[in-house]
């Protein structure tokens, strides 16, 4: 790499819109590069089949990847009745046609409701879920026999918007570990005719819930044309802690707390974001018994400290 596209620290959250066709992983690639980020990370992986929000996150924000990928998220999806797939979704080869009974819509919400609340769920096989530290589609894909454990997950939304023959168009809101391909795969076998995912577009991811996406041609244009724009795109990493309450430390508390010292605070217990005098992140904090403990902390930008 020459001196000009040298990586360098690049921090922030860049709120994707994900084209079909392209894998998440491939996606934060091209963007690294377009950014020329040393340190990279997304917040959870969309199907190549699937668009939408994909948060990425560059340098410190890469720190906080982990919570985004345990929040509640939002889709609507397309699904076709009356034909299933190996990986429950248009992607994969046709099992099974049948024809559909008759159904109307309130059959149809009658088993959405089945699989709304806390509900066990059989993840798909082809999935990047890891067995034996390999993930699970790598293992279908040269013809193993595989089987994903089920699990629990949440899904606080699942309507019927739309219908049109067989194919139905839904609302999605869950919890983090739900697969949509799942529920459309068990909604067609509570529906007697089988069902798999045509489209996938993800809307929100908390606590982004009304995003200003970015799609991969406006990102290369910038990179190309206006680089200092591209870079304005970043969102502060303490966009993405909004959710938790905030605590604002002095800078001689702000020092001891990135120096993992644990300090005195008598005041309400649990998790918190610490900011300085300037409202940046310090560190997410975990208050118990009057203490105050980093759980992870935040590294300055240069000049910042």
């Amino acid at each position: 790499m020459s001196a000009r596209a040298a990586w360098r620290r690049v921090d922030g959250i860049l709120l994707l819109d994900k084209p079909a066709g392209l894998s998440s992983n491939a996606a934060l690639q091209q963007m690294r590069r377009l950014l020329r980020a040393d340190k990279a990370g997304h917040t959870g992986s969309l199907d190549p089949l699937a668009t939408g929000l994909l948060p990425l996150c560059f340098g410190e924000a890469t720190k906080i990847a982990g919570l985004l990928l345990g929040a509640r998220k939002a889709y609507e999806t397309e699904a076709l009745l009356g034909v299933t797939t190996t990986t429950d979704d248009a992607e994969g080869e046709v099992l099974e046609r049948r024809e559909l009974p008759a159904l109307d819509d309130d059959a149809i919400r009658a088993a959405l409701a089945t699989l709304t609340g806390r509900i066990v769920q059989v993840p798909p096989v082809y999935s990047a879920l890891k067995q034996d530290g390999e993930p699970l589609y790598r293992r279908a894909r040269r013809g193993e026999v595989v089987a994903a454990a089920p699990r629990e997950v949440e899904v606080q939304r699942l309507d019927l918007l739309a219908r049109d023959g067989a194919r139905l168009r839904l609302a999605v809101e869950c919890g983090s570990g739900t697969y949509v391909r799942s529920l459309v795969r068990d909604l067609g076998q509570r529906l007697g005719c089988g069902a798999h995912v045509t489209a996938l577009r993800r809307l929100w991811v908390e606590p982004f819930r009304a995003p200003r996406m970015h799609g991969l041609e406006e990102l290369r244009r910038l990179a190309a044309e206006s680089p200092a724009e591209l870079d304005a795109l970043l969102l502060p990493l303490e966009q993405g802690l909004v959710g938790y309450p905030q605590l604002r430390l002095d800078p001689a508390q702000a020092m001891r707390l990135r120096q993992g010292q644990v300090l005195d605070w008598p005041g309400a217990a649990g998790r918190h974001v610490a900011l300085d005098a300037a409202g940046r992140a310090v560190a997410l904090v975990e208050v118990d018994d009057g203490r105050l403990r980093a759980l992870r902390g935040f590294n300055p930008a240069p000049g910042e400290d």
